[in-house]
Protein backbone atom coordinates (compact mmCIF):
# COMPACT_ATOMS: atom_id res chain seq x y z
CA UNK A 1 0.00 0.00 0.00
CA UNK A 2 0.82 3.40 -0.55
CA UNK A 3 2.76 5.05 2.61
CA UNK A 4 3.17 8.72 3.10
CA UNK A 5 5.54 9.58 5.84
CA UNK A 6 3.84 12.47 7.38
CA UNK A 7 5.69 15.34 9.38
CA UNK A 8 3.53 17.36 11.88
CA UNK A 9 3.02 20.97 10.51
CA UNK A 10 4.75 20.45 7.11
CA UNK A 11 3.99 20.15 3.65
CA UNK A 12 3.05 16.57 4.01
CA UNK A 13 -0.61 18.41 4.95
CA UNK A 14 -0.56 18.45 0.91
CA UNK A 15 0.02 14.92 -0.01
CA UNK A 16 -2.63 13.55 2.08
CA UNK A 17 -5.02 15.90 1.03
CA UNK A 18 -4.29 14.97 -2.88
CA UNK A 19 -5.21 11.47 -1.73
CA UNK A 20 -8.33 12.33 -0.07
CA UNK A 21 -9.16 14.34 -3.23
CA UNK A 22 -8.55 11.43 -5.23
CA UNK A 23 -9.68 8.25 -3.14
CA UNK A 24 -6.50 6.54 -2.76
CA UNK A 25 -6.15 3.97 -0.17
CA UNK A 26 -2.73 4.80 1.77
CA UNK A 27 -1.38 4.92 4.79
CA UNK A 28 0.23 7.35 7.03
CA UNK A 29 3.82 6.70 9.19
CA UNK A 30 4.00 9.92 11.84
CA UNK A 31 7.13 12.07 12.86
CA UNK A 32 7.10 14.71 15.36
CA UNK A 33 9.05 17.54 14.76
CA UNK A 34 12.03 18.06 17.19
CA UNK A 35 11.92 21.07 19.84
CA UNK A 36 13.72 23.15 17.51
CA UNK A 37 11.88 22.02 14.61
CA UNK A 38 13.91 20.19 12.47
CA UNK A 39 12.36 16.36 11.01
CA UNK A 40 13.87 13.39 13.55
CA UNK A 41 16.45 11.60 11.99
CA UNK A 42 14.34 8.88 11.53
CA UNK A 43 13.48 10.08 8.17
CA UNK A 44 16.86 9.84 6.87
CA UNK A 45 16.09 5.78 6.93
CA UNK A 46 13.39 6.95 4.27
CA UNK A 47 15.55 9.24 2.13
CA UNK A 48 19.03 10.82 2.97
CA UNK A 49 18.03 13.80 3.05
CA UNK A 50 15.79 13.23 6.15
CA UNK A 51 13.22 15.78 4.81
CA UNK A 52 9.06 15.51 4.37
CA UNK A 53 7.01 14.52 2.25
CA UNK A 54 8.16 11.46 1.02
CA UNK A 55 6.22 8.73 -0.20
CA UNK A 56 6.72 5.19 -0.91
CA UNK A 57 4.83 3.21 -3.40
CA UNK A 58 5.55 0.29 -5.50
CA UNK A 59 8.67 0.02 -4.86
CA UNK A 60 9.32 3.64 -5.52
CA UNK A 61 10.91 6.20 -3.07
CA UNK A 62 9.94 9.74 -4.05
CA UNK A 63 10.18 13.16 -2.49
CA UNK A 64 9.73 17.07 -3.46
CA UNK A 65 5.90 18.21 -3.05
CA UNK A 66 6.13 18.96 -6.93
CA UNK A 67 7.36 15.41 -8.24
CA UNK A 68 5.22 13.44 -5.32
CA UNK A 69 1.50 15.48 -6.94
CA UNK A 70 3.10 15.09 -10.57
CA UNK A 71 3.64 10.81 -9.82
CA UNK A 72 0.23 10.51 -8.04
CA UNK A 73 -1.89 12.73 -10.00
CA UNK A 74 -0.26 10.23 -13.56
CA UNK A 75 -0.73 7.47 -11.76
CA UNK A 76 -3.74 7.04 -9.93
CA UNK A 77 -5.54 10.40 -11.08
CA UNK A 78 -7.15 9.29 -14.67
CA UNK A 79 -7.46 12.63 -15.73
CA UNK A 80 -8.68 14.10 -12.64
CA UNK A 81 -7.24 17.22 -11.19
CA UNK A 82 -5.06 18.06 -13.88
CA UNK A 83 -5.83 20.23 -17.27
CA UNK A 84 -6.11 18.60 -20.62
CA UNK A 85 -2.82 18.19 -22.75
CA UNK A 86 -1.78 21.24 -25.11
CA UNK A 87 -4.08 23.69 -23.35
CA UNK A 88 -3.58 27.03 -21.94
CA UNK A 89 -4.79 25.72 -18.64
CA UNK A 90 -1.97 22.48 -18.68
CA UNK A 91 0.57 25.27 -19.23
CA UNK A 92 -1.05 27.22 -15.86
CA UNK A 93 -1.22 24.08 -13.91
CA UNK A 94 2.97 23.12 -14.69
CA UNK A 95 3.65 26.64 -13.95
CA UNK A 96 1.94 26.90 -10.67
CA UNK A 97 2.90 23.46 -9.52
CA UNK A 98 6.82 24.49 -9.66
CA UNK A 99 6.34 27.95 -9.18
CA UNK A 100 5.06 27.37 -5.23
CA UNK A 101 8.42 25.62 -4.01
CA UNK A 102 10.25 27.39 -6.49
CA UNK A 103 9.92 31.03 -5.98
CA UNK A 104 6.80 31.55 -3.41
CA UNK A 105 8.58 30.10 -0.81
CA UNK A 106 11.59 31.69 -0.68
CA UNK A 107 10.22 35.46 0.61
CA UNK A 108 8.20 33.25 3.57
CA UNK A 109 11.18 30.95 4.40
CA UNK A 110 13.38 34.07 5.15
CA UNK A 111 10.14 35.90 6.56
CA UNK A 112 10.49 32.95 9.26
CA UNK A 113 14.04 32.77 9.43
CA UNK A 114 14.78 37.03 10.31
CA UNK A 115 11.67 36.55 12.24
CA UNK A 116 13.12 34.13 14.72
CA UNK A 117 16.85 34.89 14.39
CA UNK A 118 16.34 37.80 17.52
CA UNK A 119 14.76 35.18 19.11
CA UNK A 120 17.43 32.52 19.52
CA UNK A 121 20.10 34.45 19.53
CA UNK A 122 22.55 34.93 23.16
CA UNK A 123 21.32 37.72 25.02
CA UNK A 124 24.11 39.74 24.69
CA UNK A 125 23.68 39.91 20.95
CA UNK A 126 19.83 40.27 20.73
CA UNK A 127 20.24 43.80 20.10
CA UNK A 128 22.29 43.88 17.00
CA UNK A 129 20.77 40.95 15.59
CA UNK A 130 17.18 42.40 15.76
CA UNK A 131 19.01 45.32 14.23
CA UNK A 132 20.02 43.33 11.29
CA UNK A 133 17.04 41.12 11.08
CA UNK A 134 14.52 44.31 11.05
CA UNK A 135 16.48 45.85 8.50
CA UNK A 136 16.57 42.59 6.36
CA UNK A 137 12.82 42.08 6.51
CA UNK A 138 12.05 45.90 5.83
CA UNK A 139 14.29 46.66 2.46
CA UNK A 140 14.20 42.69 1.29
CA UNK A 141 12.13 40.60 2.49
CA UNK A 142 8.99 42.20 3.24
CA UNK A 143 8.80 44.26 -0.45
CA UNK A 144 9.27 40.36 -2.20
CA UNK A 145 6.46 39.07 -0.16
CA UNK A 146 4.27 41.90 -1.24
CA UNK A 147 5.02 41.68 -4.57
CA UNK A 148 4.10 37.79 -4.51
CA UNK A 149 0.74 38.57 -2.66
CA UNK A 150 -0.48 40.74 -5.21
CA UNK A 151 1.12 38.99 -7.81
CA UNK A 152 -1.54 36.01 -6.52
CA UNK A 153 -4.18 38.13 -6.14
CA UNK A 154 -4.13 39.60 -9.42
CA UNK A 155 -4.03 35.84 -11.10
CA UNK A 156 -7.03 34.73 -9.23
CA UNK A 157 -8.82 37.55 -10.19
CA UNK A 158 -8.68 36.25 -14.06
CA UNK A 159 -10.15 32.98 -12.57
CA UNK A 160 -11.58 31.20 -9.66
CA UNK A 161 -8.60 28.52 -9.52
CA UNK A 162 -4.90 29.03 -10.47
CA UNK A 163 -4.49 27.01 -13.62
CA UNK A 164 -8.27 28.53 -14.79
CA UNK A 165 -11.92 27.93 -13.26
CA UNK A 166 -11.42 24.40 -12.31
CA UNK A 167 -9.95 23.09 -9.44
CA UNK A 168 -6.96 21.21 -9.91
CA UNK A 169 -3.38 19.93 -7.46
CA UNK A 170 -1.89 22.64 -8.33
CA UNK A 171 -4.18 25.03 -5.86
CA UNK A 172 -3.18 22.04 -3.50
CA UNK A 173 0.10 23.04 -4.24
CA UNK A 174 -0.19 26.63 -4.14
CA UNK A 175 -2.16 25.86 -0.91
CA UNK A 176 1.03 26.03 1.42
CA UNK A 177 2.26 29.24 0.00
CA UNK A 178 -0.99 31.00 0.40
CA UNK A 179 -1.31 29.43 3.89
CA UNK A 180 2.21 30.43 4.92
CA UNK A 181 1.35 33.70 3.98
CA UNK A 182 -2.12 34.29 5.75
CA UNK A 183 0.04 33.26 8.90
CA UNK A 184 2.89 35.30 9.08
CA UNK A 185 2.58 37.31 5.82
CA UNK A 186 -0.45 39.80 6.38
CA UNK A 187 -2.28 37.62 3.33
CA UNK A 188 -5.56 39.35 4.94
CA UNK A 189 -4.32 42.71 4.38
CA UNK A 190 -5.64 43.94 1.07
CA UNK A 191 -5.57 40.04 -0.89
CA UNK A 192 -9.42 39.17 -0.99
CA UNK A 193 -9.11 37.33 -3.79
CA UNK A 194 -6.30 35.19 -1.96
CA UNK A 195 -8.03 35.10 1.14
CA UNK A 196 -11.18 34.12 -0.51
CA UNK A 197 -9.16 31.24 -1.95
CA UNK A 198 -8.30 29.86 0.98
CA UNK A 199 -11.90 29.90 2.66
CA UNK A 200 -12.57 27.65 -0.40
CA UNK A 201 -10.17 24.94 -0.24
CA UNK A 202 -10.64 25.40 3.83
CA UNK A 203 -14.40 24.39 2.71
CA UNK A 204 -13.80 20.89 0.32
CA UNK A 205 -14.19 17.39 2.59
CA UNK A 206 -11.67 16.26 1.09
CA UNK A 207 -9.40 18.66 3.07
CA UNK A 208 -11.27 18.35 6.12
CA UNK A 209 -10.87 14.64 6.14
CA UNK A 210 -6.79 14.85 5.56
CA UNK A 211 -7.14 17.02 8.46
CA UNK A 212 -8.49 14.50 10.22
CA UNK A 213 -6.09 12.15 9.55
CA UNK A 214 -3.18 14.30 9.57
CA UNK A 215 -3.50 15.56 12.58
CA UNK A 216 -3.25 19.18 14.51
CA UNK A 217 -2.03 21.68 11.36
CA UNK A 218 -0.87 25.26 12.03
CA UNK A 219 1.48 26.69 9.29
CA UNK A 220 4.12 28.16 11.94
CA UNK A 221 4.04 31.97 12.45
Amino acid sequence: MLTVHHLNNSRSQRVLWLLEELGVPYEIVRYQRQPDMRAPKELRAIHPLGKSPVITDNGNTIAESGAIIEYLVATYGDGRLIPPPNTPERLRFTYWLHYAEGSAMQPLLLKLLFTLMPKRAPALLRPLVRKVSNQALTTLVNPQLKQHMDYWEGELGKSEWFAGNEFTAADIQMSFPLEAAQARGGLEQGHPKAMAFLERIHARPAYARALEKGGPYQVGR
